[in-house]
This record gives C-alpha cells, structure tokens and sequence, in this order.
C-alpha cells in the first residue's frame, strides 16, 4: 500500500509538502500540486481515515441511539439524519434498543468506544424500563423526546400547538363529538397533544367528555384497542383525533372490523404525516411534522455542538402544519 513517503520520493519533495496537497492546508505551486495529484492517482493512495481521526481527534462519525423503529415517523426522521450526516461528509452509526435498559446501556458504550464525534438520542417508547439518568461524555442532541433529562441540546415540534389545531380542525369541520386517543401519557409530547386538543374544546365551548379520553401507545395495535373502546360505548364520538398515523392507521383497522366506514360513520384526523397516510382509503388528513427539517437541524445542531462543547444549551421549537385529505366529513353543526 502506497504511502506519503512513496508519494514524496517520487514527485522528489518533502513529506509535510504532499501532505499539504492532500489535505489542502496551506499553499502549494500549481505545478507541484499537480505532480503530487499524479502520482497520488497512479499509486491509488488512500489517506487513512484512521491515522487522521487521531491526529485530528475526531472520527468524522455521529451515532443515532433510536429506543424504537416501528413507527414509520422515526424510519424517515432517521432517512432525513443519513442523507444530512451525507451531505457534511459524516458516517452515522444507528443503534436501536427497541425499549431494553440493557441493550440501551450496551449501545451508549459501543459508540464511545468506536469513539462518534457525538451522539443524536430519540425516544419512542415511553414503556422503556430505563429511568436511570445517563451519564454520556459525548455532545448529545435529543431529537423530539428522550425519558430522562440530560444536559443537551433539543429539537422539539410544538405539540400543543399541533394538538389545537387537529381539534380546531374537526370543530371547524361541524363536529363537537370529538374523542382522542392519546400515545402514551408519559410522554410529554402526549400530553401536550392532550393539552392542545382540550384547550381547543374549552375555546369552543364543547364539554369534555373523559369517556372520550383513551390512552395508549403510538403504535398501531393501541389504535384498534383505543377505537374499538370508542365504538362500544353507548354515546359514540362523530370524530377522533388520533395522536400518531399509527395509531390512525389502527383506528381505521378497527372501523373496518365493525363494518364501519371514514369518514361517513366516523371522521378522523393523525399526526405526524407518515408516508403511508397518503396511500390509506381514504387517504388520512394530519398534523405533518417537518421530519426533513427536523433530521437537517438534528445533524447541523450537533455539529455546532461538537465544535463549540462548551457553549450554552439550546431547544428548538418546530411548528406543526395541518394537511386536509379526505378522512375528515363536513356535518351539520346544528346536529353535531
């Protein structure tokens, strides 16, 4: 395998000079550095990733430490985080734990041991048994929700927000019969959707009904669960806000099942715009959060992160954006 000593012997000029072509540090005569760049084609030389990373101190690598990737939401914010950590010239390292405090444990060490510049952490799952806090010795952004407070950076959307305007939405569509299922409440993002949503009844002046307050996961099976609880009582709601696509999407599992149909039985509104909402029958009106936006400022912040680990904290905030498709049927508001 060629190296710089072979590269400086041939083109007859000193070692530190091919260095400085190669790595473009400081100025070179046009001439030489094509002589460099000729000879360093025709030896096929590779520069060392690694003899670098040590000079420089950093591996040109961030890891994603992802607790849950079963939800879509988390594939495209993850998609998003590659194509960006690409775009920089950086290798990203994904791990995922799938809510085991063990396996969470083993991933943190892998990735300081493979020595990443700096860690992204999303959180999906609140049933994750971990509630220990973590001591991580790397720049951290936490991307949408993480379950223990760590000292990090944070990219949030504004989830009350997004909750208002999915009720609003529903109101403005003639309907005040208006259940919600609820991701897991533990989660602060869902309580803040749950927050939005009542905040948006009390401006109109609709009574909550708690009965039309059912909790569960984001994921797809709490949305059959949480809408078959909903189509069994005796008052049923004429419209549901469901706090992720997925459990949108299991809620529309569930109207199937019982023979029913959206939006003529039952209108519903998701959250988050998934891929897949746009494809279902009919096609699901959402709360789209900015996911490419979101995957852009979770690599470019932690980046700021790693070259200035001794500045302040920040949190972003991203605003949600309403997208109407056809799950969602216009009533009489005389006789909602």
């Amino acid at each position: 395998m060629a190296t710089m000593k072979d590269i400086a012997r041939l083109a007859k000029v000193s070692t530190s000079t091919v260095s400085h072509v190669i790595n473009n540090s400081r100025f070179v005569s046009e001439e030489i550095r094509e002589k460099v760049q000729t000879i360093v084609k025709e030896l096929n030389y590779m520069p060392s990733a690694l003899a670098r990373s040590l000079k420089v101190n950093q591996t040109k690598t961030i890891g994603m430490l992802v607790t849950t990737t079963s939800n879509p939401f988390f594939a495209e914010v993850m998609a998003g985080v590659e194509r960006y950590c690409q775009q920089h010239h950086y290798n990203l390292i994904i791990a995922t734990t799938n809510g085991d405090a063990e396996r969470l444990q083993h991933h943190i060490q892998t990735l300081i041991q493979r020595k990443v510049d700096g860690l992204l952490l999303m959180c999906g799952d609140a049933r994750s048994n971990n509630s220990e806090r973590l001591n991580i010795p790397l720049p951290l952004v936490v991307v949408d929700w993480w379950f223990t407070e760590l000292n990090a950076d944070k990219i949030f959307e504004n989830s009350i927000s997004g909750g208002y305007l999915a009720t609003k939405t529903l109101i403005d569509a003639g309907h005040k019969k208006i259940g919600i299922i609820t991701g897991n409440i533990k989660k602060s993002l869902a309580q803040n959707r749950l927050e939005g949503y009542k905040k948006a009844l009390m401006e109109a002046d609709i009574p909550l009904n708690p009965n039309w307050i059912i909790g569960g996961h984001f994921d797809f099976a709490s949305g059959i669960e949480a809408m078959n609880q909903l189509l069994d009582q005796a008052e049923k709601p004429t419209a549901v806000f469901a706090c992720s696509d997925t459990i949108a999407v299991g809620a529309y599992q569930a109207i199937w099942q019982q023979g029913l149909s959206v939006p003529q039985d039952i209108s519903i509104i998701g959250y988050d715009d998934i891929e897949l909402a746009k494809y279902l029958s009919p096609p699901l009106s959402t709360i789209s959060q900015p996911k490419a936006e979101l995957g852009q400022l979770a690599v470019e912040t932690l980046l700021k992160r790693i070259g200035s680990p001794s500045s302040d904290f920040q949190t972003i905030m991203l605003e949600p954006e309403l997208v109407l498709r056809d799950s969602i049927l216009t009533i009489n508001k005389n006789t909602a």
